[in-house]
This record gives C-alpha cells, structure tokens and sequence, in this order.
C-alpha cells in the first residue's frame, strides 16, 4: 500500500542542491559532506521561485532539513529567497541520506573494487542487503522516511537527499525497491504531495540535468 500523508496536509519537498562530491561523481552519504557548486546554489534559487509560485503562503509552512550542511545550506538560500529568517527551520536526523558506510566518498569504481562480491549483491537487493562497513539499507531508509511522514502535523517544505528522495517518491508511487532506485535524481527539482497525488516542477533544463551519471545510492 502506498505511502499517505495525513489527511489535509501538503508536503513539497526536494533534494540538495548540486555539491563539489556530485560534480566528481563520488558516493555523498553522510561523512563526505562537501559544499555546494555555483550551480547548486543556482538550483536553489530555482527551488526557492518554485515554491513561491505553488505555495499558497510560503511563510506559512513549517521549514525542516536534515542536518547535514550541504541540505542546511540549500535551505537557507531557500528562505532567505522567500524573505523569510534564514535559520529559521528544524533540522531531522530522520531525513539524512543513506549511510554509505565503507562506500562514503568512493567513486563507483572505487566502491566496486573494494568488494565485488558485495558491491553485486547490494545491487541485486539494495531493499535487503546494506551497504558494507556499517551503512544502511533501502528499508532503513524507508523506515526513517515514514516515521517522519506519520510525525507530520503541519503544512512542510524539506530538504534532503538523493536517495532518500528517491525512497521517499517511491513510497508515496506504492514502488517497489528496483522502480525507487531507477528515478532519477535531479537536483532543483521541488516536488509536491497533496492527497494522494506526487507532483514534480521542474527548473530550467540546464540547471537540473545532471553532469553525469550518478554512482547509484
């Protein structure tokens, strides 16, 4: 069964904007916490306009990231868009990415010839088997993403990552592990949940597509 927000309530959400460990296509969980680009700063500007268009009353909705700086920054740039205090938000360690344990700040590559063996294995079940060295599963994820979707009690806009967003629109889609971890990833994008229906706004083409493939979270 597909993921609901309580009743009456909108969520708009998106992820980080683009940051340096993107550019070099590099693993960004939760120990590599690198700064966000020009363009990354671009993308939230972007997200900010978005927002300020959809939203009824911007200043009216509660403001939460996770507490990584990468997110914390797009938020603020977000706000101070929107005239609104920039530190004026939560932070929810519910809402950080994926822990990448032993993979954190590898390239694809890197990650794949650290264990091959589990590098396949993680990526024929990435629901069930975590990432080596202490990282997270896409059902760790997905248990920290609807303890926080059932917590919501106010109209929200948050930021947070790749992946969980990634978890996150698959399970409002009622997805199953392999169609979350085939969306894309595209950053300035907001999306919006509203009853029972996920919208996505999109930015500029040249602000959200990607530099290039991204190594899958």
């Amino acid at each position: 069964m597909a993921l609901q927000l309580r009743e009456g309530l909108t969520l708009y959400f998106c992820r980080h904007g683009e940051t340096e460990a993107n550019v070099e296509l590099r693993f960004q969980g939760r120990t590599l916490d690198t700064p966000l680009t020009p363009r990354g700063r671009d993308q939230a500007h972007a997200i900010a306009q978005c927002l300020k268009k959809e939203a009824p009353d911007p200043a009216a909705l509660a403001y939460v990231c996770s507490p990584l700086q990468r997110a914390c920054t797009t938020m603020e740039i977000i706000r101070g868009d929107l005239g609104l205090a920039q530190g004026g938000y939560d932070t929810d360690p519910r809402l950080q990415e994926i822990d990448l344990g032993a993979w954190d700040g590898l390239t694809d590559a890197e990650a794949r010839a650290l264990d091959p063996v589990k590098f396949v294995e993680r990526g024929n079940d990435k629901w069930n088997v975590r990432v080596p060295g202490g990282g997270e599963n896409y059902a760790d994820v997905a248990a920290r993403a609807e303890s926080w979707i059932r917590d919501l009690a106010a109209d929200t806009f948050a930021v947070s990552h790749g992946a969980f967003t990634r978890i996150l629109r698959g399970l409002f889609m009622g997805a199953d592990w392999k169609a979350m971890s085939g969306l894309d990833e595209r950053q300035g994008v907001l999306f919006r949940v509203r009853g029972n229906t996920l919208k996505r706004f999109d930015p500029p083409e040249e602000l959200s597509k990607p530099v290039g493939p991204h190594p899958p979270g």
